[in-house]
């Protein structure tokens, strides 16, 4: 069964001309990693989404792990992960395989330079302490204590913190989070 949010101003049927006051035309985006198969996002944008004013050079964010062996029992102190200034630069990767990545992660600031996407995974993020806000092009999204944050493989994110004091898990999967079909 079909589930449809909307938020502005839509066509009154989907993938046809929709055009804005000064008669030109919406760029129209499926937002996808499956197709039509699966949950997708269809948008409409007033400038075109493939716009880039700037690329900037990489943050190289690959898993460093130290051991191979599996078979080692572990105790992990997350809240002793040291705060760093950078989203992307305070993940500290724990545990991984190819399905799955997991993360802990005490970032300070707000990422304010740059937006960011997963083009490998999809992203849940569990908020242990802090809040603030998630920007995407989808709409902003209020979070805080104990919070999980889905983002879809693809999807162009910023985060705004309200304070210095975060900590986050995050859980990066090369398949799509689903949920069982009676909460949804």
């Amino acid at each position: 069964m079909s589930r449809y949010h909307h938020l502005g101003q839509f066509p009154e049927k989907r993938n046809t001309i929709f055009r804005q006051p000064d008669g030109s035309l919406y760029a129209e985006q499926l937002l996808s990693s499956e197709g039509f198969s699966s949950d997708y996002t269809l948008t409409y944008h007033v400038h075109r989404p493939t716009q880039v004013s700037e690329i900037g050079t990489p943050i190289d964010i690959d898993p460093q792990f130290l051991e191979q062996d599996g078979m080692v029992s572990r105790s992990f102190k997350g809240f002793a992960v040291k705060p760093e200034d950078d989203f992307l630069k305070s993940r500290k990767p724990v545990l991984g395989n190819t399905d799955i990545l997991i993360s802990l992660a005490a970032p300070k600031k707000s990422v304010t330079d740059y937006f960011y996407k997963n083009s490998q995974a999809w992203e849940m993020i569990f908020v242990h302490q802090g809040s603030g806000t998630l920007k995407t092009m989808l709409g902003n999204l209020k979070f805080s204590y104990g919070d999980h944050l889905i983002i879809p493989k693809g999807i162009i994110y910023q985060m705004q913190f309200d304070t210095e004091d975060n900590r986050l898990f995050i859980v990066e999967s090369t398949s799509p989070y689903r949920f069982p079909k009676k909460y949804v």
